[in-house]
């Protein structure tokens, strides 16, 4: 397949896991060939259709156009249109989820030897952006299911990585971080979550706060204290849902993000084999920084995606809205704010693009720029879902896609 069809195999890995996906996707090597060739015009086309003519592929090349179709029409029929009632009755889509996987989304940057699709971190942030123009939360869980993985497949052995990977690339079971407790947030290596080795296995003990599929993930990668205070006494631990010791808190009441569950996790003498423990002694906490560096990314891809609903909705509405004898794209101070809101857009796409770029080039100064693009591309995001809903003022149907699916999630 590498060899007779689609491109011109100049940079095969990447290629070759890409051509995987879209074959999943659409059915045949020659249909992936025709909507590749297309993709362009295609979103050209789609382009007249966003009031702000922002155009979203500029930046990207041949094949992260297509990429980005695919992750667009799956959130166009799959996620969009169910996002309000997911959020309203706090479902959690595993359905929706499973069909993603289908497309390769569940192990965006995994090796492919173990179902992955060996994809790079631009590459996931165009996909998670396209995503998360349907629903930021379910995307925002996706993102916290392919950074476990990843942790898996970067520090895991052949047995580890071939034992959780399969399932977890598939969404066959789902993945949670576990960092933050009660008493440590930012300060996460003043972690108190201990583990004791007796013999083959270790007894973990203490608790895990917010963590995003709190009681309904499969598979925990649970920092926790091998060793003396700081980060290089931290270990991480690879523990199934099942294990003796563990339970789960209530499910948090949240403003947002509900179609995520969120619960505590609790550790009483949990057994864990010695197996499971990922990379070596007190290496936990350099995993979980490394985890946390492509987080950031994802996080910050995430925002760029409901940010850009949000305002191509508020600049559609303004140019069909009448007030005084007008349409509102006709007052100046709206045209001026919508430019605003899409200069800052175009600003934070290029940071978080600039960020991964960096990542997946190993660049020393990666873990500052991820964390600087976080910080802006949220922060902006969430200034234009607040700008964007002041425009819609009275519209019920704004309130209710905007406010209730959109900002509540920042």
């Amino acid at each position: 397949m590498t060899g007779s069809c689609l491109f011109v195999s100049s940079h095969s890995f990447l290629q070759t896991n890409y051509r995987i996906m879209l074959i999943r996707h659409f059915g045949s090597i020659a249909a992936c060939t025709a909507r590749i060739t297309s993709s362009h015009s295609l979103l050209l086309q789609n382009k007249r259709l966003m009031a702000t003519n922002i155009d979203y592929t500029v930046g990207l090349n041949e094949e992260q156009v297509a990429f980005q179709q695919v992750a667009t029409d799956f959130s166009r029929k799959e996620i969009l249109p169910h996002a309000h009632k997911w959020d309203q009755q706090k479902i959690f889509p595993s359905d929706v989820l499973q069909e993603a996987a289908s497309l390769g989304f569940g192990g965006v940057y995994v090796k492919d030897d173990v179902g992955g699709s060996g994809l790079g971190r631009k590459d996931a942030a165009i996909i998670f952006e396209a995503l998360a123009r349907g629903c930021v939360s379910t995307t925002a869980y996706l993102t916290i299911h392919n950074m476990c993985c990843w942790m898996i497949d970067e520090f895991g052995t052949e047995e580890q990585r071939k034992q959780w990977l399969p399932e977890l690339c598939s969404m066959e079971k789902f993945a949670s971080y576990c960092l933050t407790e009660p008493g440590s947030g930012s300060d996460a290596s003043s972690l108190q979550t201990k583990a004791e080795l007796r013999g083959d296995m270790y007894y973990l003990t203490g608790e895990k706060a917010f963590i995003s599929g709190g009681g309904r993930s499969d598979v925990y990668l649970i920092m926790a204290r091998t060793g003396g205070s700081g980060p290089k006494g931290i270990s991480c631990f690879i523990v199934p849902k099942e294990s003796e010791g563990i339970s789960y808190g209530s499910q948090l009441d949240k403003l947002g993000w509900n179609s995520q569950p969120t619960a505590p996790v609790i550790l009483e003498n949990c057994k864990v084999p010695k197996e499971n423990m990922l990379g070596m002694v007190g290496m936990g906490f350099k995993i979980a920084m490394q985890g946390l560096d492509g987080g950031r990314i994802n996080i910050g891809t995430t925002a760029l995606g409901g940010a850009a609903e949000c305002l191509e909705l508020a600049a559609d509405h303004i140019s069909s809205r009448k007030q005084f004898g007008r349409t509102l794209d006709q007052f100046q101070y709206l045209r001026f704010k919508i430019a605003d809101m899409a200069t800052e857009l175009t600003a934070a796409r290029l940071l978080v693009f600039q960020a991964a770029e960096m990542y997946d080039e190993k660049h020393p100064a990666r873990t500052m720029h991820c964390a600087m693009a976080k910080r802006f591309a949220t922060d902006v995001g969430f200034n234009i879902c607040n700008n964007s809903l002041q425009m819609y003022y009275i519209s019920i149907d704004f309130v209710l896609v905007v406010s209730e699916q959109i900002i509540q999630n920042y």
